[in-house]
């Protein structure tokens, strides 16, 4: 009973040390010098081992960057979104998360893009989609509208600028529309009115209606659903 007690006690105080640590590095801007092995540890008022044990966490999570030799610390660093993004897809695919989890995930987020995308008030960007909405309204294959729904999403990306649903959706989507190494495609509804869903979602969007651009892209949405779903080759 008291080695168990020890034991939890221990993982508390690296718990703790961990914590305050992370806080310390986003304090301070990325690559600064946050001080030697036993300045920190007599700083935070714990062991040499404790904190050592708290920093193999941090550089695990991509916060943390241990230099040795002269010149050598404890430096704060950053996660890059593809590292973030690679953890999330790791652990999707741990759990596992089947497809049609992705595509309900990737769905939700993409009517709150639509939906946000509608506020941006940017020239250059809402050209950008009228120009794309003119080109896809020509468009008859689902080839065609795997290019255009790439490029869609990136412009969304911009239009908004919500970092975490940038992220999440990348994720989701990415993990939604690779199975076994292929692209896919969704089908149950027809390549038309696919087309016909996403040009009534970028005119509700161009025309500044946030409530219409939710409610279009919550119909095509249901329409997927309820027309069906399976993975398909695009090309």
């Amino acid at each position: 009973m008291e080695r168990t007690a020890g034991r939890k006690k221990g993982t508390n105080l690296v718990a703790r040390t961990t914590e305050t640590l992370r806080e310390r590095i986003f304090a301070e801007a990325p690559g600064a010098l946050l001080g030697g092995l036993h300045e920190l540890a007599r700083d935070l008022a714990v062991g040499i081992v404790t904190l050592q044990q708290a920093a193999r966490v941090l550089e695990h999570e991509g916060l943390l960057e241990v230099r040795r030799g002269p010149g050598g610390g404890y430096y704060g660093a950053r996660p890059d979104a593809a590292a973030l993004e690679r953890a999330l897809s790791s652990y999707m695919r741990m759990n596992p998360a089947g497809y049609a989890e992705a595509l309900d995930m990737t769905s939700l987020l993409f009517t709150e893009l639509a939906t946000a995308a509608a506020r941006c008030s940017d020239p250059t960007l809402r050209g950008r989609l009228r120009a794309m909405g003119d080109e896809a309204a020509h468009y008859s294959t689902m080839a065609e509208f795997g290019q255009f729904e790439e490029a869609f999403q990136e412009l969304l990306f911009q239009m908004v600028r919500r970092p975490l649903f940038e992220m999440l959706t990348r994720v989701t989507l990415n993990h939604a529309a690779r199975r076994d190494g292929a692209v896919v495609g969704v089908s149950g509804i027809g390549v038309e009115a696919w087309r016909e869903g996403r040009l009534r979602i970028i005119t509700a969007i161009l025309a500044g209606d946030a409530d219409l651009a939710r409610f279009e892209a919550n119909r095509q949405n249901r329409a997927v659903v309820m027309g069906g779903t399976r993975p398909t080759r695009i090309g």
